[in-house]
């Protein structure tokens, strides 16, 4: 389909159909038939078939159905007894609606600046209701755009009462995805038990090598020659849930700290970024501790 037929279509009427199952012949045929049978034109396509002991299958359908709105709910209805028939764990998202998301930063704001760029230049198809910070460094920017910012100071002491308010705004917000552009504190398990692949974080790929605080300069004396960053969905282990996206750039002995730290940030902002869009655009099916990116 030509980029020009995608655009004078409705945007309402475009839906997408995650699938994941055991793999077993008959499966695309079978998920072609019903798109077919209910109006649906298929847009794109892709799909995967692990080459494990699991032998899972996983697919993603984008498609264009006049007046599907009305249609939805019958069609997830219908589709029942299909995923009854594979075994199919399934998710039917909808153009119609975007999601709502909540951006969660500290002192460092470079994350945050990109994706409020790309949100500006509707490249970034989300809704950000809100901005919560423990520092007060992004409130200038944030509420000139007319988003609401909420400072809330953030320690260990003081976790709990923290959390609370917190996820009381995601409810007030109903907030589909969290983004941790570079929010400095770690989130308790009662809070990320509540958000499953719904919070994304990002950091530098160092790690497990300097682990904690001042890895640029760790990473300079060491004489590093990669600068990484590595965006993931928070899960209780601490920096080891499902990867979604990683990215690096080259570097050698001329370049100092600053410079490192400054490449470091250029490539946490773009790796942040393509997380997110893809998480938006239902692009990513979680298994295990693993991710299937549908690019």
């Amino acid at each position: 389909m030509s980029i020009y037929t995608q655009y004078y279509r409705n945007k309402e009427n475009i839906g997408r159909l995650l699938v994941k199952c055991p793999d077993k012949p008959g499966i695309v045929a079978a998920l072609s038939k019903f798109l077919f049978e209910h109006g649906a034109d298929i847009m794109e396509s892709s799909q995967y078939s692990s080459d494990d002991p699991s032998r899972m299958f996983y697919i993603r359908f984008e498609f264009y159905c006049e007046g599907l709105l009305s249609k939805r709910k019958q069609m997830e209805e219908d589709f029942q007894e299909l995923a009854k028939n594979f075994k199919m764990d399934f998710t039917f998202t909808y153009n119609e609606t975007k999601k709502r998301s909540a951006i969660f930063v500290s002192k460092e704001i470079h994350c945050l600046l990109e994706l409020l760029w790309e949100w500006q230049s509707g490249d970034l198809e989300t809704d950000i209701p809100l901005v919560i910070s423990n520092h007060k460094e992004a409130q200038e920017i944030v509420e000139s755009l007319g988003i609401p910012f909420y400072y809330i100071p953030a320690n260990k002491d003081i976790r709990k009462e923290v959390e609370a308010k917190q996820v009381e705004l995601m409810y007030k917000y109903k907030i589909d995805v969290i983004i941790l552009a570079r929010y400095m504190q770690i989130l308790t398990p009662k809070f990320v038990e509540k958000f499953p692949n719904k919070i994304i974080n990002i950091h530098h790929s160092f790690l497990p090598a300097f682990i904690g605080a001042h890895p640029y300069e760790r990473a300079y004396e060491r004489g590093v020659k990669l600068i990484g960053a590595t965006s993931h969905y928070v899960t209780n282990d601490l920096d080891e849930g499902p990867i979604i996206d990683q990215d690096i750039e080259r570097v050698d002995h001329r370049d100092n700290v600053p410079t490192l730290k400054k490449i470091g940030q250029q490539v946490e902002r773009r790796v942040l970024a393509r997380a997110v869009k893809w998480h938006l655009q239902d692009r990513i099916i979680v298994k295990d501790n693993k991710t299937i990116v549908f690019h």
